[in-house]
């Protein structure tokens, strides 16, 4: 395998302002706390101790060893486990949706990126221990973007009518996907398939996916977090109240929004005037702010008295929304550094004026690896159409554009014909006009019948040659069909599963978590 780098902007796939996140962070400095660096992890080891209290700490140590208790885990992870109550011990986090079985790759890269910068910090600040961790946005409520998941080309849709958090989703309707997922690899002796899928149960989503993600990345130490945990929220009550009395966050990305306008970057989210949810086992609905106090869908009206007494009493039954989500998650980890996508990322560049609000460091920022895969099958039709790997960022009619250039340009080319036939006219003109120059426009009118002849004929000679590389024409479509899927990057949409045919997931995995150069933002290219 070969691993080829690529700069974002060269690849035309991403905008100036998430180039602006991945390089040059130095421009953003007014919405950020510090720049993603090496250097800058000392500055934000040192924001963090001073603010992750001990008390914190034990909270936390408790409910990640009971969420392991009943699990077999490796050595690794059991380490990582004993060292979060350590004071020296930071975590490195991304998150995301529960997406079924895996969702697209780019979940895969994410958890891979945390794992891979907890193991270079480690080489730069070796008196520190650094855990990664995966945050389970299991409290996400929209289940139209995760109920769907394609493998081998064939898409398999969960259907359901349970509502509210899909974390707390029952699974037993994914048993059939299960199987016809199986039947993909009964060929494949050597597959792991089956063993991965087994671990996939649970009593509801959120058990399924931990399963899962621990079975697939536990060799690499990687802790798992389920934001959706009574303990936690308890902690996080302050945090509720403030919102619930001042309507903090809404002022504070109003204000942080309209400097960002200024500078001329994009809002990816937007503010509510109270930005939590209310959560019961069918339902996450918005606490909306009323003259009186607040009102709950389907539960009635509430007095802020009767609110707080409700978040003091149940605060399970409260919800951070994407405002409030990584002020929580800051809250309860001794974070230093959280990755996420592009777009994800930009969206806390609204936040840091949340954060102030409550004297909470805001975390380093970096945007994950992305990952374009091309397999033995892929890399021969390549070099088929003789394309460069920089090609491949071009959209499919300019591919086809030069490769009929570069390879039918002399049965094409007919410049000769054309300079003929300009001489031609002009002979013919002079010609007529010497003999009865009231036949001038007689000429010049046959002229004109003579051009579209002839480019009639160039327009059919032009088609034969294109019918002619037809073949090559189709291969460029395979071949983009493939790296850009449902005209996307291939990472949003393939599956772990479907980039694994001989289903050897674990073997593809440290591969990936091999080529993941952490504090390198170029896009990867891996070439089999």
């Amino acid at each position: 395998m070969q691993k080829f780098t690529f700069h974002r902007k060269e690849t035309l796939l991403f905008t100036e302002q998430q180039v602006k996140l991945s390089y040059e962070q130095e421009d953003l400095l007014s919405f950020i706390g510090n720049t993603f660096s090496k250097e800058n992890f000392a500055k934000q080891l040192k924001e963090k101790k001073n603010s992750f209290s001990k008390q914190q700490r034990e909270i936390l140590c408790v409910e990640m060893e009971d969420s392991y208790a009943k699990l077999t885990c490796s050595a690794k992870t059991l380490g990582n486990l004993k060292a979060l109550h350590s004071e020296n011990t930071f975590t490195i986090t991304t998150g995301h949706q529960l997406s079924i079985f895996t969702g697209p790759l780019y979940l895969i890269y994410k958890i891979l990126h945390v794992i891979r910068l907890a193991e270079e910090l480690k080489k730069e600040y070796p008196e520190n221990d650094f855990v990664p961790v995966f945050w389970m946005a299991s409290e996400d409520h929209d289940f139209e973007e995760i109920q769907s998941v394609e493998i081998f080309s064939k898409n398999f849709k969960w259907e359901s009518d349970q509502k509210g958090a899909v974390g707390r989703f029952d699974t037993a309707q994914l048993a059939e996907i299960k199987e016809e997922i199986l039947k993909f690899f009964e060929n494949q002796p050597e597959s792991e398939v089956s063993a991965i899928l087994k671990e996939y149960e649970g009593k509801n989503l959120s058990e399924a996916n931990f399963r899962l993600i621990h079975h697939l990345f536990d060799a690499y130490g990687l802790l798992i977090l389920d934001g959706d945990n009574t303990a936690l929220k308890r902690a996080f009550i302050p945090t509720f109240e403030k919102e619930l009395k001042q309507q903090f966050s809404f002022h504070a990305v109003q204000k942080t929004n309209g400097l960002l306008e200024k500078e001329g970057l994009k809002l990816q989210v937007n503010a509510r005037d109270v930005n939590l949810f209310y959560l019961g086992e069918q339902s996450r609905e918005r606490i909306m702010l009323t003259d009186n106090g607040f009102e709950v869908e389907g539960k009635g009206k509430f007095s802020e008295v009767e609110m707080l007494a409700e978040l003091h009493a149940f605060p399970e039954r409260f919800s951070p929304n994407v405002i409030l989500r990584p002020v929580y998650q800051e809250t309860v980890l001794p974070n230093l550094c959280y990755v996420g996508g592009v777009g994800e990322i930009s969206y806390w560049l609204q936040l840091k004026g949340v954060f102030d609000e409550l004297s909470l460091p805001f975390p380093l920022i970096q945007t994950r690896t992305s990952i374009l895969w091309i397999d033995a099958i892929l890399s021969k039709k390549i070099e088929k159409v003789s394309l460069k790997l920089e090609d491949l960022f071009l959209d499919s009619g300019q591919l086809k554009k030069n490769y009929l250039q570069d390879f039918a340009a002399e049965e094409v080319n007919f410049e000769a014909i054309n300079s003929t036939a300009e001489n031609l006219k002009v002979q013919v003109l002079q010609k007529v006009l010497e003999i009865d120059q009231n036949l001038e426009n007689f000429a010049r009118a046959e002229m004109v019948k003579l051009e579209k002849q002839l480019d009639s004929m160039k327009e059919k000679l032009t088609k034969l040659v294109k019918q002619r590389h037809d073949v090559s024409m189709k291969t460029i479509d395979q071949i983009m069909d493939r790296i850009f899927p449902n005209n996307q990057l291939q990472e949003r949409s393939m599956n772990l599963f479907t980039l694994c045919g001989d289903g050897k997931i674990k073997n593809k995995i440290e591969k990936m978590h091999q080529f993941i150069e952490p504090f390198d933002p170029d896009f990867v290219l891996i070439r089999e």
